[in-house]
């Protein structure tokens, strides 16, 4: 288990109930104007005093911030910095497009500690970008994976790399369950597509599992990570396999709480009628299973991955309108 976007106390918890590293998103500061409004607070404010605009002002509210949580995860990464204690940080989404860019964002991120992991969707731009923080030797989350086709393109790129550059990064391969069904559910609601509850929360979890089974069998370096839960069965439905999963703090007390029985679901067949009607109504569905349904070309504007990319250019923003109004603020 990993831990998302945590507040403070969030983290020790975390830690105590076994969570092995943490994920944090461009979203990450617009929660903890929500959970320790006190304590970004007056990283916004000495952020407005010391930069010139907004946008320095905001990057590095984000530095100083997550600065706290590579601390906090240090201790288990000094204990098995192999796997264990990463922290996960992802750049300005505004940013994406500008592999460049995301590059320089992750060689300054990585002062914070040993422990940073960049944080990179797997786009074009992050493709080029992933392949030169393999040459240097940085631990990567490849994030923003909905389709079978990322999957494999970003894994074979980085067993290339590898070979090139004679480095072997710690590397997670991120598959974003949760959202991928929630973005399928707003199609339906937009279009009017009718499809039973029960069928349409099987999607995510169907497609994680297929992804899983192809990085296993072609015996890919990556480690999977499980994403974007939005119910228990994101994590609950991936047990039993060599991978791990990373959910917020609330939904593993949910699981803590419920103490659902153990069971070995990683193995668990969907049924080809559910398949089927899911692929039917679904042409993001169809594009998700099938290897060579999406070109690199294609990857950015796939429809979940604008689905995630708009929450976290939502969350950004918001944490950009804070310094604005804070530095208007201080200057009236």
């Amino acid at each position: 288990m990993w831990v998302n976007n945590p507040s403070s106390i969030e983290m020790e918890k975390a830690i105590e109930a076994g969570a092995v590293s943490c994920t944090t998103n461009p979203s990450y500061c617009s929660k903890l104007l929500q959970k320790e409004p006190d304590f970004i607070g007056k990283i916004i404010d000495r952020a407005v005093r010391e930069t010139d605009d907004d946008n320095a002002a905001a990057e590095r509210v984000v530095h100083e911030s997550t600065a706290r949580v590579v601390d906090c995860f240090r201790q288990l990464y000094d204990q098995d910095s192999t796997n264990c204690g990463f922290v996960t940080i992802q750049d300005d989404p505004r940013r994406d497009t500008d592999p460049d860019a995301v590059i320089n964002a992750a060689k300054r991120y990585k002062e914070l500690g040993p422990n940073f992991m960049i944080k990179i969707p797997v786009i074009a731009a992050g493709c080029e970008a992933i392949e030169a923080m393999v040459a240097e030797n940085m631990p990567i989350c490849a994030t923003e994976i909905f389709s079978i086709a990322q999957a494999i393109h970003i894994c074979e790129l980085y067993d290339k790399a590898s070979k090139k550059y004679g480095n072997a990064p710690p590397f997670y391969v991120t598959h974003i369950a949760g959202i991928f069904d929630e973005h399928l559910s707003n199609v339906a609601e937009e279009e009017g597509i009718e499809i039973a509850p029960e069928v349409l929360k099987q999607a995510g979890c169907t497609v994680s599992r297929m992804e899983y089974r192809l990085l296993k069998e072609r015996g890919y370096s990556g480690t999977m990570l499980g994403g974007g839960a939005r119910g228990l069965h994101h994590f609950t439905e991936l047990v039993g396999g060599d991978l791990h999963v990373t959910i917020n703090w609330s939904t593993a007390q949910e699981i803590i709480e419920a103490d659902p029985p153990i069971e070995q679901r990683i193995d668990a067949e969907c049924s080809q009628e559910v398949i089927d009607e899911l692929s039917d109504k679904f042409s993001d569905f169809r594009k998700a299973i099938e290897p060579d349904a999406l070109p690199i070309e294609e990857f950015e504007d796939y429809g979940p991955v604008q689905c995630f990319r708009n929450m976290f250019l939502k969350g950004y923003q918001q944490l950009l309108d804070e310094c604005a109004s804070r530095r208007k603020a201080a200057s009236s």
